[in-house]
């Protein structure tokens, strides 16, 4: 079950990551044009980011590995569409239904793990292999997608992804047990489904849009203005409906807000340094696709190994413990980057902040995680795995589109590497300060213990209370 969770949160990232470097192909042999192509990229956020609310919830009422492998099959095929394509709506199609896809099998990988493994070191064990398959997966994607799009073709960076998705597909038949159909079916919410998803896909599409639009035109100021009645309208609903999509309760849990409040941050400078970095090799220093990937290996491998010591210590700590000093190196790491020069090179520019960004992100990722699942109850895993996903998605989104557009401001309509690099540099040190932040909110924030009777011990997510949902609002 482990191996399935893994393996299919490994492909999911990987598909964030993998079609970048890609572009410059598919625009030539599709014929996008620029407008267009930016869509491929777009389409997947947009998709996956707001439809993971729901994709949660539909766990816990349809099942877990229902959702896990429906989602899968939805991705594969997906996965196969996209690697056929003739005509640019073709992929663009392909991608949003990849991102539908994501959306349910990223929070049912979650939630089976924190309903399977409900011991304290043998759930921090699981969250930190599934954390480091993620991690895994967004520095792998760089690199195989350079490799795949130089010596096999694009199509590749799309059906790369079938064997992958087979084999995740196989192991959840071998290893997941079938779940019973709920005895008393609750109405879904569907009313705070179209909220949440139409508020999140407006605030999504407002945001990475604004490199065209710009952030004070008409069409951005009312895209977001309609999210923010939307999201707001959402919160209504939610505090009033019998079966919520989100029960705000959970929320009343400073590990639950904490957790997302954390990872948001981190989750947005982690991508948007990937993206800066990726256009600095390439743009600055001219770097080839494959020679880009190959540049973020050292990251992949430095994010696994900072995993492991994460489990170490959060399997008998807090996982204060691991948060606090990974976003520190984070933000360490990342303040490194900023210091790039248009004629440096990657031992001096890149392999050092490489290694060190990548320890304080392995010891971010799988705590949070953790901290985001304590205390809640196995009928509302998939519920606190879509936010905790949510959170994830979202912040990289909004921080790549937001800081993209803080670069090309420092940039200008200049196209020399010295230009592009100090747009770079502005945007790296932007995101210094996003994990800076988070290191503060690990502190002031999430509870020194993960219990209120002082104990440091993790709290079963099974062994939690199952009340009455008329009464959750008050017992959390």
């Amino acid at each position: 079950m482990l191996a399935a969770a893994a393996v299919a949160q490994f492909v999911v990232a990987l598909d964030m990551a993998v079609v970048n470097v890609a572009l410059p192909a598919v625009r030539t042999a599709l014929g996008f044009d620029p407008l267009g192509l930016s869509w491929v990229v777009h389409v997947y956020a947009l998709t996956f980011g707001g439809f993971l609310l729901l994709g949660g919830r539909a766990c816990d009422l349809y099942g877990r590995r229902r959702l896990f492998v429906t989602g899968l099959v939805v991705f594969g095929v997906c996965s196969l569409a996209g690697g056929l394509a003739r005509e640019p709506w073709q992929l663009v199609a392909a991608r949003a239904g990849q991102g539908v896809g994501a959306a349910a099998t990223a929070p049912a990988a979650l939630a089976l793990l924190t309903t399977t493994f409900t011991d304290g070191p043998r759930r921090v064990r699981a969250l930190g292999v599934w954390s480091g398959m993620n991690a895994v997966g967004g520095a792998l994607g760089v690199l195989v997608g350079g490799v795949l799009t130089q010596y096999a073709g694009w199509r590749w960076v799309m059906l790369i992804n079938l064997p992958i998705v087979a084999t995740a597909l196989a192991l959840a038949h071998a290893a997941v047990s079938a779940e019973p159909r709920p005895v008393r079916r609750e109405r879904p919410d569907v009313l705070g489904a179209l909220l949440a998803t139409g508020g999140t896909g407006l605030l999504v599409f407002g945001v990475v849009r604004t490199d065209v639009q710009g952030w004070a035109s008409a069409r951005t100021l009312s895209t977001l203005g309609v999210a923010a009645v939307l999201l707001v309208a959402f919160g209504l609903v939610e505090s009033r409906a019998p079966a919520p999509l989100l029960r705000l309760g959970l929320l009343r849990s400073r590990w639950v807000a904490g957790a997302n409040l954390l990872v948001f941050l981190a989750a947005a400078g982690q991508f948007t340094a990937f993206y800066f970095i990726s256009l600095y090799l390439q743009q600055v220093l001219g770097l080839g696709a494959a020679a880009t990937g190959a540049a973020f290996l050292p990251f992949s491998v430095g994010s696994v190994a900072a995993t492991a010591v994460a489990t170490r210590i959060t399997a008998t700590r807090s996982p204060r413990a691991s948060l606090m000093p990974g976003a520190l190196l984070a933000a360490m790491g990342l303040a490194w980057f900023a210091m790039i020069s248009p004629h440096g090179g990657f031992l001096t520019d890149v392999l050092g902040p490489s290694l060190l960004t990548s320890a304080g992100i392995g010891l971010v990722f799988a705590p949070a995680a953790a901290a985001a699942t304590t205390g809640v109850r196995a009928g509302e895993a998939g519920m606190a795995s879509g936010l905790f996903n949510s959170a994830r998605q979202l912040g990289g989104c909004l921080g790549v589109a937001t800081l993209a557009t803080v670069a090309a401001q420092r940039t200008g309509t200049a196209t020399d590497p010295g230009a592009l690099g100090a747009g770079y540099a502005l945007g790296l040190a932007v995101t210094a300060a996003l994990l800076l932040l988070a290191a503060v909110v690990a502190v002031c924030v999430l509870p020194r213990r993960r219990s209120g009777t002082g104990s440091s011990a993790p709290i079963p997510v099974a062994a939690v209370v199952h009340t009455d949902t008329r009464r959750e609002g008050a017992s959390s």
